[in-house]
């Protein structure tokens, strides 16, 4: 769904593109950050009891599990928790 009108997006854009590159990587980075505490708040609260391992192996899945293919997937979920295999 776009609701937006096009000459706001493109004054959004013009605006975002006015800025420096250490400017637009610093909004990136606080981005991340924000939603990186959000995340993991809400995997906190979902599992209160989980080890920090398992919550490197959640945050990952939570971000980044549709960006590899099941077996990648388990590889990298097994190496951040800890497991060997």
């Amino acid at each position: 769904m776009k609701d937006t009108d096009p000459k706001i997006d493109a004054l959004y854009e013009k605006m975002l593109l006015s800025r420096s590159e250490a400017e637009r990587l610093q909004m990136v980075s606080s981005m991340y950050a924000t939603a990186k505490v959000l995340v993991l708040a809400s995997l906190r609260e979902k599992y209160p009891h989980a080890s920090e391992a398992d919550f490197r192996g959640l945050f990952f899945l939570r971000l980044y599990a549709e960006d590899f293919s099941p077996e990648q997937r388990t590889k990298i979920y097994q190496h951040l928790v800890g497991n060997p295999d």
